[in-house]
């Protein structure tokens, strides 16, 4: 069931120009975490366009046709608990916020799309105070039943009004992969103008598009994605609103982020970093404000998912099996998009709760405990959260007991043998 949109006089969500031109076009897809009930496999889904355009006035990457955020979040089942490498990611950044930027247990600290509560309740710990924004319902009370304060609201100017108006005014706001998610996204910042403190600091992770476009990945673009942005798009949305971007980190999170750091123009005690400006001339000079840069990523994805085919035919022709690890929304994009179901795949597992038993939406996949690994023993194990593919590894090093190896598919297909791998694959 195809959900039909028109893709005709699309306009630019923070410039307003008009968007012709693609960056990559990845069919019609489900939404990518509208994991499906058993009852209601036979009921069908809709599909939406998901193709992505770049602004030739401002460089901000975008998808063109749009879904209701209320629709996505409806019934969301991302819980970011589950993943051990993420929370220690968190926990890490707690950290070094108190370390670094004094925030003690006389600051006031607010997190936008805190999910289950994995990164507040650090913070909890320290006895610093906080609360939550978090829209979807599911999530926002796994937090709530940690003690985790958390309003159940999509953020924006209004909101920023009555919270701030409940609470008081933020010395740290933080949003780890949000930016992204935000359809209206100058109503989205309007509002930290609100909730933020005349001194106070913000940070933003979210995959860095020099990442995305250079290790192809492509599956990192689904619908709760609006935006992928550059630090240069990034950096002229927060300008417009009378915020500086004084510092940036490069991250190894999601295949490679980047967190920025910002405070109000006015605020003189800081300082713009020799990073934001390094970071700033590589995009430029790599091509980042030049429209005919972003023609060549289709091509690439296209030849990717040629490769990732070719090498999955070849091995079933061999009679080899193989399943999943994760049900990510990213696997989602992949799977949808080249065409891999149950002919390939037998099934996959995840580690949430919520998913098990139920199946991946589009190929219609079957998703079980992790434990079905080890009865099934496969010939691989294809990694759909390749970010955290160490991670897994490590977890799952014992297919190695009956030769079973890895499928990695990003940035580019390959086999991989079942060892411990050392660091830790972050979120």
């Amino acid at each position: 069931m195809r959900e039909n949109n028109t893709l005709q006089d699309i306009e630019c969500r923070n410039c307003g120009k008009e968007l012709i031109h693609s960056f990559a076009d990845l069919g019609a897809t489900p939404l990518c975490n509208e994991i499906i009930n058993p009852e209601e496999l036979n009921r069908g889904q809709k599909e939406y366009p998901l193709h992505v355009y770049v602004c030739e006035e401002c460089f901000l990457v975008q998808v063109g046709a749009c879904v209701s955020p209320e629709v996505i979040y409806s019934d969301y089942s991302y819980f970011s608990s589950y993943s051990d490498s993420w929370l220690d990611h968190a926990r890490r950044y707690v950290d070094t916020m108190i370390g670094l930027y004094n925030i003690n247990p006389n600051s006031f600290v607010v997190e936008i799309a805190s999910n289950d509560g994995y990164l507040l309740q650090y913070f909890k710990e320290k006895n610093i105070p906080h609360f939550g924004v978090e829209p979807s319902n599911t999530v926002a009370q796994a937090a709530l039943n940690k003690g985790i304060p958390t309003e159940e609201v999509f953020f924006g100017k209004q909101t920023a009004d009555s919270l701030r108006e409940k609470y008081q005014e933020a010395d740290l706001i933080l949003g780890n992969n949000v930016l992204a998610h935000v359809p209206n996204i100058h109503d989205f910042v309007g509002g930290l103008e609100i909730l933020l403190g005349d001194k106070g600091i913000m940070t933003f992770e979210f995959p860095h598009l020099m990442q995305l476009v250079e290790n192809i990945q492509f599956d990192t673009i689904y619908h709760e994605h609006f935006f992928y942005y550059s630090l240069h798009a990034v950096q002229s949305i927060f300008k417009s609103h009378g915020f500086k971007i004084f510092d940036v980190q490069e991250l190894n999170t999601h295949g490679g982020s980047i967190r920025i750091f910002v405070s109000r123009k006015t605020n003189t005690q800081r300082k713009i970093s020799d990073n934001v400006k390094r970071i700033l001339h590589d995009e430029k000079v790599k091509g980042y404000l030049n429209i005919e840069f972003y023609t060549t990523f289709n091509k690439n994805v296209q030849q990717l998912k040629r490769d990732l085919l070719s090498l999955l035919i070849q091995e079933k022709n061999k009679g080899k099996s193989i399943v999943g690890y994760g049900a990510p929304g990213k696997g989602n994009t992949l799977l949808n998009f080249c065409g891999i179901g149950t002919d390939f795949m037998d099934f996959t597992v995840d580690r949430n709760p919520h998913k098990q038993d139920h199946f991946l939406p589009g190929s219609l996949i079957p998703i079980y405990q992790p434990e079905k690994i080890m009865e099934a023993k496969p010939d691989y194990v294809f990694i759909l959260p390749w970010n955290l593919k160490r991670e897994i590894m490590n977890q799952t090093n014992y297919i190695g007991e009956w030769g079973g190896k890895f499928i990695i598919p990003i940035p580019y297909p390959r086999i991989m043998p079942a060892q411990k791998v050392k660091g830790v694959g972050v979120h």
